[in-house]
């Protein structure tokens, strides 16, 4: 059996143990309290800015419905504004029409093409000295001769020099043929300092620029890029046959005796003569000043 002072020390560790766990447990009351305050708190925090964002929202939709039942008389003058607007296209479409067909020649900023309708249905757009671009109806004469004449209409090129005027992928779909599309590039080359890549040379006395065969061949292999010799010679006659073709025959070709390496060879050389009619190019300075020593004699 226990001792009174047993039973006192076991009554004395349960007293201290429950003491010790009402510690904890106030504790973590103390805790729970603190934490439901600060929940309490940002709950109070959330309720406020909602109850602003709410008279925000408020705010907002009855803005919305006035703006709303503004919109019909703002739609209502703006459509009578585009209808007006559309009146005024139309008369000004017509009047242009009717004045390009009595010849004149319209400022091509202030012409809506898709908006003309002129008889035959084409317009023609045209440079003219003032440096400005104009529309006409095609070979149509300004009577008031306004811009000065006509410096040059894209109906007036050659078709080499139309090609010429496309970029790449323009040239493409316009022909097929690599020889036209060499030949193209080949005039562009003669007349844009910006190609960069240029085998013409300046010849003298009646013939103003020529390209040898051979310098013909070497520029194609630069142009088509792991081609073969054998098939570059092959592109050089046909391009020389659509250069031909294309320049309405304003280019001639001769062949000339050459001496390589103490061999002697014929060559064929494409030539533009001095006194060519090509549209758009000014007489040369062999046709205007007279022959030069060197070069080429045609």
């Amino acid at each position: 059996m226990r001792t009174n002072a047993e039973h006192s020390e076991l009554n004395a560790s349960i007293v201290q143990t429950l003491a010790t766990e009402l510690e904890s447990l106030r504790e973590r009351i103390d805790a729970l309290e603190s934490s439901l305050e600060r929940k309490t708190d940002h709950l109070d925090r959330l309720e406020t800015e909602l109850d602003r964002e709410r008279a925000e929202n408020e705010r907002l939709e009855a803005r919305v419905e006035e703006l709303e039942r503004a919109q019909p008389p703002i739609e209502a003058r703006l459509d009578a504004h585009e209808k007006k607007l559309n009146a005024n296209k139309d008369r000004v479409g017509e009047l242009q029409a009717r004045e390009l067909e009595k010849g004149a020649h319209l400022l091509a900023a202030n012409v809506d093409e898709s908006e003309i309708d002129v008889a035959g249905g084409r317009l023609e757009r045209i440079g003219k000295d003032d440096g400005g671009r104009y529309f006409r109806l095609p070979e149509s004469d300004d009577p008031l001769e306004r811009g000065g004449d006509v410096a040059l209409a894209h109906g007036d090129l050659l078709p080499i020099q139309q090609l010429a005027k496309m970029d790449d992928d323009s040239l493409r779909a316009t022909t097929s043929s690599l020889p036209s599309r060499l030949a193209a590039t080949l005039w562009k080359a003669r007349t844009d300092p910006a190609v960069g890549d240029d085998p013409w040379e300046n010849g003298c006395k009646t013939v103003q620029e020529y390209v040898t065969a051979s310098d013909l061949k070497h520029w194609i292999r630069r142009q088509e890029k792991g081609i073969s010799d054998d098939y570059a010679k092959k592109l050089v006659s046909r391009t020389i046959d659509a250069l031909l073709e294309l320049s309405k025959n304003r280019l001639a070709v001769e062949r000339t005796r050459q001496r390589k390496n103490g061999l002697e060879y014929t060559e064929r050389r494409v030539l533009l003569m001095a006194d060519a009619d090509i549209p758009g190019e000014r007489p040369s300075a062999t046709e205007r000043d007279g022959p030069e020593t060197g070069g080429v004699d045609g």
